[in-house]
């Protein structure tokens, strides 16, 4: 917690951990509201969901929301009523209003009162999730090739595009070949959650690859392949179809088709460069900042990408009137100078909600 920014999770994680012999994999899903489609994808992606519960607190917002997606996917719920002490009663109450109802008031769900920074009653939360996991028959097929999906993507510097994916069905192996939504690569290196170089990767691992041929969407399936041609071809295919379909419905990215949707669109607007750390950031935050709504003030969002800002995200900005946003990311030194020589505005954020506040506060100051 003391790491994380605001002591609140800014990206999404996973995890593994043994209980009596058994393995375990946490995905770790921000509890931010604006959060909300990195909570959906995972939800979409595990077999149960651990819904943690402040005592003090109650069910917030986020609460019910992470509640909805785990039953919209269909997924098994166990609740963590943590900071022992507090009202708890009060809390199974509120969550028996949402359906939940616990095993001691002759409900069918699972809830276990721990204390995190304590370490209290953790390992009977691992127990009840086993258990869980043994009455539901969770199974896969280790001997299949590799199935899963994109946990989170990101741009480093130094290694180019990499992935988090969880193997969701057969076993990963070093040298196998993936298609991973559009992108293409051969598994040189994997590593776990700690670094370590893993040989193979079992149903329900994480694991972290690099050498991707490009920077894949979180919630991208991938697939692996013994053969070299037969991926490289599903790859392209895949980014044709996308391609095509981009140049039919998405907005104009281009500088004339930027300035040509604004000049036709009488109503004011705040045009926007967003970059973050991962994909999955930045659907986050694009997501929530076209829900802001202002009367007669409309967000115009130009690019919204993962990696550091570059000089090319100043150009685009300079050319279109445009404020440069960066979340856990840098501006390289090229960057910085283009932005001090056009005189455009480069604004950086750690915490999530600040960037949404001062936008709202951008959009009210234009508001007729």
């Amino acid at each position: 917690v003391s790491g994380e920014a605001g002591s609140i999770t800014q990206s999404i994680g996973a995890y593994q951990k043994e209980y009596n012999g058994k393995k375990i994999t946490f995905l770790d899903t921000p509890g931010h509201e604006a959060f909300t489609a990195m909570r959906a994808r995972g939800a979409q992606m595990t077999d149960i969901a651990v819904i943690v519960v402040a005592a003090d607190d109650g069910v917030k917002p986020q609460t019910r929301e992470a509640i909805d997606h785990a039953k919209a996917a269909g997924v098994s719920i166990v609740v963590a009523i943590d900071k022992p002490g507090a009202n708890v009663e009060r809390v199974k109450t509120e969550l028996s209003g949402l359906g939940l109802i616990s095993e001691d008031w002759g409900g069918q769900t699972i809830m276990v009162e721990i204390s995190a920074k304590k370490r209290i009653n953790l390992d009977k939360l691992l127990e009840n999730i086993i258990l869980l996991a043994e009455v539901l028959e969770l199974k896969a097929d280790p001997t299949a090739l590799a199935f899963g999906t994109v946990i989170e993507a990101s741009l480093d510097p130094h290694e180019g595009p990499k992935a988090t994916l969880l193997v969701q069905n057969g076993t990963l192996k070093a040298g196998d070949y993936l298609v991973v939504g559009n992108s293409y690569c051969k598994v040189r290196k994997m590593t776990n959650e700690f670094g370590k170089v893993m040989k193979s990767a079992e149903p329900s691992t994480p694991v972290q690859i690099t050498g991707l041929s490009n920077v894949p969407i979180a919630g991208d399936h991938f697939l692996a392949f013994v053969d070299d041609k037969e991926a490289k071809d599903i790859a392209q295919k895949r980014t044709l179809t996308a391609l095509s379909k981009k140049n039919v419905s998405a907005l104009p990215t281009t500088l004339d088709g930027v300035l040509q949707a604004m000049s036709n669109n009488k109503e004011k607007k705040i045009p926007l460069i967003l970059k973050a750390d991962t994909q999955g950031s930045v659907e986050a935050i694009k997501a929530a900042l076209e829900k802001i709504e202002v009367k007669g003030v409309e967000l115009l969002i130009v690019r919204a990408a993962a990696g550091d800002i570059t000089e090319s995200d100043v150009i685009l900005a300079q050319a279109s009137s445009a404020i440069v946003l960066g979340f856990n990311v840098k501006a390289n030194a090229l960057a910085m100078s283009k932005a001090k020589e056009a005189k455009t505005e480069i604004r950086l954020y750690d915490i999530i909600y600040r960037i949404l506040d001062d936008v709202k506060l951008a959009m009210q100051g234009l508001q007729v």
